[in-house]
């Protein structure tokens, strides 16, 4: 039996778990405290990166103490800390980093680093749904990411796609603001585009038939024109324009990330695709993915929304494989705000956009 303590602080939410692992191997999620600066970002229209990494600084202990309340652990108790070292802000990784080192220290537990994008796709093991057996089509997709891997094991990951520009997280944000709506734009545009004609606005699909990388600039760029056409820079739009705005720049992104996703899983002869990260949580992309795997005969598994953004338990659970691996860190572990995954194979053209 192994207890595992994670520590999450690569931009703006601290985040910290408590996971155990049965002599069985199975991971129990006993304790998973995110604590948001939200509200902190929100006047300023996104995250101010020396706010972000104060707050980290004030909560950080704080949220460890409150894990480890809900967990029913004392420290000492604790067998392994997993840290992210990266990518991400650099102040907001090194108090995170720090801190996992000084713990360490103190409780004399093993200390392993761990990169962030690892965590997403640990992220689809922490419940029930994970997919049955190796190896499967993972999508990563998020503010900073969009890369499509072959998942072969947990430390055997090889990239296939990746964006060469914009993430498609990054394509919503910039979108929203276009739009004049409030921080965080991705969450209100899925909003909004329920109520709105996903076909009343025929945008781009970048890139939908060269092979599995990704670019989402000309889009955001048509969107743009869009708006200039129908006076909506200087006026933001309303009601139903902006609704069918919203549903139809929605559906071009994800109509993209399925099509890619489902060639990716031809093309390795595969029958499961995981998608992870921030938006996966959109539930137009939950639907059509869920549709289209029906559709193809291919089995589809998302994390439930709580581990779909940044948390702790996704990174305790990629530690926890790495130390199981034989993987240890020392008191010089460091943060890096560009890191390249462990145990990727080949790879794409384009490589992972770091953030």
């Amino acid at each position: 039996m192994t207890w595992i303590l994670g520590i999450e602080s690569s931009c703006d939410d601290t985040g910290i778990a408590v996971l155990h692992v049965t002599e069985e191997g199975r991971v129990e999620v006993h304790a998973n405290v995110v604590s948001s600066q939200f509200e902190l970002h929100e006047r300023y229209g996104g995250v101010v990166p020396e706010l972000a990494t104060r707050a980290h600084l004030q909560n950080m202990i704080p949220v460890v103490e409150e894990a480890l309340h809900r967990a029913g652990k004392r420290g000492t108790e604790i067998d392994v800390i997993a840290v992210t070292k990266g990518p991400g802000l650099i102040g907001a990784l090194l108090i995170g980093v720090q801190l996992a080192k000084s713990l360490a220290y103190v409780w004399g537990c093993d200390l392993v680093g761990v990169n962030h994008l690892e965590g997403h796709i640990e992220s689809i093991f922490l419940e029930e749904g994970a997919p049955e057996r190796f190896p499967f089509i993972g999508l990563l997709v998020s503010g900073g990411h969009t890369c499509l891997y072959r998942i072969d094991d947990h430390c055997d990951v090889q990239l296939l796609g990746a964006t060469h520009d914009d993430a498609a997280g990054e394509a919503f944000e910039k979108a929203a603001k276009m739009m004049a709506l409030p921080y965080l734009g991705g969450p209100k545009i899925d909003r909004h585009a329920k109520s709105g004609n996903k076909e009343a606005y025929a945008f781009p699909r970048p890139m939908l038939h060269k092979g599995l990388d990704f670019s989402f600039s000309g889009l955001k760029t048509s969107f743009r024109q869009t708006l200039e056409s129908l006076d909506c820079l200087d006026t933001p739009p309303e009601g139903e324009l902006l609704a069918d705005l919203c549903a139809s720049f929605q559906e071009a992104i994800v109509e993209v990330l399925w099509r890619k996703s489902l060639r990716a899983a031809k093309q390795e002869g595969l029958d499961t695709i995981a998608v992870i990260g921030g938006v996966a949580a959109n539930s137009r992309l939950r639907e059509v993915f869920a549709e289209g795997a029906q559709k193809e005969g291919l089995s589809v598994s998302l994390p439930s929304r709580q581990y779909c953004t940044d948390n702790g338990a996704m990174i305790a659970c990629a530690g926890y494989r790495h130390w199981q691996a034989g993987a240890r860190d020392d008191l010089y572990l460091n943060a890096s705000t560009r890191q390249a995954l462990r145990g990727i194979r080949g790879g794409s053209r384009a490589r992972p956009k770091q953030s």
